[in-house]
């Protein structure tokens, strides 16, 4: 399905997920082939999606939310016809299988223990009306994730000087959300305040997001971007050259460290150290109570081919090993101001974070 998909949920010219009519099937954009190809994928199960999700056709912890909880919906439509012990049992085994296809970004198992409630409450329903309800919770999941970015990008648009050069690590544009943006939000909530504002894209190895991905975004939206590799981050600072870092979150952990594609503690570090501020934003969504601080926030680790390779290309010796984390934790005393859709907190920890 190589076709562009527009959303009617995000409101913006493009979506990474969306639940097509009937029920019965979903679309992802395909964000490996980005920015070369722009293609949907159809996703009918909730093993699919699960699969879809963990080989990174999806990614993004708002997004691979909105993701599971459209496989939810997936799941139901197959097993609609189940009494309400068997339908219950299948939408458990659904949920765990979504649950387990990628640990740290917690807005997954948010979305799917969400739809599980749902899913329990409404069993001795008929199996149509079952999916009916469960879809059009998942769709309203994902419009509040939309509304969410949206305001939560007006609230960090305040801290974007005019004439900023920002800095960006990973993707937490609208391929990473509902359609909007966390991160790119704000930026472009600050572009829509008539502020000009210019974006230095770190890459982001080894996914290379940044580079394929928030430079994409950005140059539809008509933003001002540059790729710089990640390694060169330290010297625009040394040199003045930018003014705000601001990245998105997989996970906020009760005392407001916050998990982020790797790399992004050392670019906290490098801010901190040049007195620039470094803003976080992450839906409420994104913000986990139960887990009390970084330490106790699982790190993916993924194949270390994703290291030693670049696409079809091999780019170090054969056989030799190589780590890959997915993720790194920034402690909050590194986060300058955390920008949620209820407004911006500065001075971040556990009794001004989870209220």
């Amino acid at each position: 399905m190589a076709v562009p998909h527009p959303s009617p949920l995000s409101g913006a010219s493009y979506s990474s997920v969306e639940l097509l009519e009937g029920n019965d099937a979903m679309v992802m954009l395909e964000q490996r082939k980005l920015p070369l190809v722009e293609e949907y994928v159809t996703i009918r199960t909730a093993a699919e999606t699960a699969a879809a999700i963990r080989s990174m056709v999806i990614r993004g912890a708002p997004a691979i939310g909105i993701g599971a909880a459209y496989g939810m919906v997936l799941a139901a439509q197959v097993i609609r016809g189940a009494d309400a012990r068997g339908f219950v049992d299948g939408m458990t085994a659904a949920a765990s299988v979504l649950v387990a296809a990628r640990p740290t970004a917690v807005n997954l198992a948010w979305a799917v223990d969400r739809m599980l409630v749902l899913a329990r409450r409404i069993a001795e329903t008929p199996g149509g009306h079952r999916v009916d309800v469960l879809a059009d919770a998942a769709r309203k999941l994902h419009r509040d994730d939309v509304a969410a970015c949206r305001a939560l990008g007006v609230f960090g648009a305040i801290h974007i000087p005019d004439g900023a050069t920002v800095l960006t690590h990973c993707n937490a544009g609208a391929l990473a959300t509902g359609g909007y943006g966390s991160a790119l939000g704000i930026v472009r909530a600050a572009r829509d305040a008539g502020k000009r504002v210019r974006v230095l894209a770190d890459e982001t190895r080894p996914y290379l997001q940044g580079a394929r991905l928030t430079a994409w975004e950005l140059m539809r939206d008509g933003i001002d971007v540059e790729i710089i590799t990640d390694g060169m981050c330290g010297h625009f600072l040394a040199r003045g050259e930018i003014d705000v870092v601001v990245v998105g979150a997989d996970r906020v952990a009760r005392n407001g460290d916050v998990a982020n594609k790797i790399g992004t503690y050392g670019v906290a570090c490098l801010a901190h150290l040049h007195a620039r501020p470094f803003l976080v934003a992450a839906p409420m969504s994104t913000l986990d109570p139960r887990t009390p601080d970084g330490a106790a926030i699982p790190i993916e680790e993924r194949s270390s081919e994703e290291v030693t390779r670049i696409g079809e290309m091999t780019i170090a010796p054969l056989g030799v090993r190589a780590r890959h984390p997915g993720f790194d934790v920034t402690p909050a005393r590194y986060v300058t101001w955390l920008v949620t859709e209820r407004g911006a907190v500065k001075g971040v920890d556990a009794g001004t974070l989870m209220v």
